[in-house]
This record gives C-alpha cells, sequence and structure tokens, in this order.
C-alpha cells in the first residue's frame, strides 16, 4: 500500500550520491515519491556520478526506473505511480499546495542558495514553493545541507529555520562504524534521513547492536 508520500528536491550542491540511495531506498520501501530536480542538479549529478540525466523531465521517470531496475525484483515496487517527477515550473503539482501536501519532505543536497530562499519564504520555482507548503502546513521538512565551511548568513538561516522545525541535517557521516566504502559513508547518512523519515532501513546497523 502506497500510504507513505514524500517530496524529494535535489539542489546543485555537491553530494549526488545521497541523493541516488535516498531515491532508491525509499522506492524499496514502497513509498511514494514527488521527485524535483534543479538544473543545476542536473549538471552536478553529471559531474559527480558520470549519469548525463535526458534534458526532458517528462523523459527522467524513465531514466531512474532502468537505472534502478537490476536492483529490484520484479513485483517490488509499483513503477506506474510510485514515482512522479515535476519541472520546475509546474506549479499544477500537488507539491505547490497546501491542499495536496506530502508527508514529508526532503532536500538532498540543500544549496546554500535553496536554504535561503527556504528561509525568506521565497518561492521562484518549484523546489522553494514545495518547501514553503511544507512549512505553512507544519509538515516534515529536513534539508540535508552540504558546504563547508559555513558562513555566518549559513548559519543564521539554518538556526532561524530550525527554530520553526525544519530539520537542518549536515552531510556529515560518522566513522565509529569504521567505513570502508564511500557507499558506507553514504550509507551512514541516508540511514539518518530515513529513520527521520520512520521508514525501516537495512543500510548501517544500529549503535551498541554491532
Amino acid at each position: 500500500m502506497l500510504d507513505k508520500v514524500v517530496t524529494v528536491a535535489v539542489t546543485g550542491a555537491s553530494g549526488s550520491p545521497y541523493f541516488i540511495q535516498l531515491l532508491h531506498s525509499l522506492l524499496a520501501s514502497k513509498a511514494k515519491v514527488n521527485l524535483l530536480l534543479s538544473n543545476a542538479a542536473k549538471e552536478v549529478i553529471k559531474t559527480e556520478l558520470n549519469l548525463k540525466l535526458p534534458a526532458a523531465d517528462n523523459e527522467l521517470k524513465d531514466f531512474f526506473l532502468d537505472y534502478f531496475s537490476g536492483s529490484f525484483s520484479p513485483n517490488q515496487y509499483d513503477n506506474s505511480s510510485q514515482l512522479k517527477i515535476y519541472g520546475k515550473e509546474e506549479w499544477s503539482s500537488p507539491v505547490a499546495s497546501g491542499s495536496n501536501p506530502a508527508s514529508a519532505m526532503v532536500v538532498c543536497p540543500c544549496s546554500m542558495g535553496t536554504l535561503s530562499a527556504i528561509a525568506q519564504g521565497a518561492s521562484n520555482n518549484l523546489i522553494e514553493r514545495a518547501a514553503d507548503v511544507m512549512l505553512k502546513e507544519r509538515r516534515q521538512l529536513i534539508l540535508l545541507t552540504r558546504e563547508m565551511p559555513f558562513s555566518s548568513i549559513h548559519l543564521e538561516n539554518m538556526l532561524k529555520l530550525s527554530r520553526i522545525g525544519v530539520t537542518i541535517m549536515p552531510a556529515s557521516p560518522g566513522f565509529y562504524q569504521q567505513p570502508e566504502t564511500i557507499s558506507d559513508l553514504v550509507n551512514f547518512v541516508v540511514a539518518r534521513i530515513l529513520d527521520h523519515l520512520d521508514i525501516e532501513q537495512g543500510l548501517i546497523p544500529r549503535w551498541g547492536k554491532g
């Protein structure tokens, strides 16, 4: 039953592997995903993962489902309804209105420009509008921030959002599990996101359980 609806927004910050693993995990969990990608995100994904995404938004769904096809059993997820992709100015999409909000939204990764826009209540594109909807409807909003170092402006924006209930989650993997691969580090961060979304995950063992 597809009852968990998560909006995933991808911006131009570094961190494409986090997004790919998060999307894979959400689809595997049977969650319904509304996916929003900025133009900058597409360029970063190409640079970091050597994945050249289709220019047309209506071709992205088939691209991602094909990309993940080898890691799912044929009946593991309903690719006809689980994944929906919306363009940056698709204002008729459900994520643009408080009358049809998602259960939660994750910006993964979140650039400092997007962080600033969300903190100021801007709605210049669908990512910013979707985040604004989550705020006004008091729904869960998680920002996987990715920058180093943070300026005082970045920190002030994070504090402002944190005070109104936004979860600020820097992409800072732990090392106490003795990671051996980049995937181990990615999985650590994505597992924490899934924990906050209350979605079961088997990416990493929990503390104290070995």
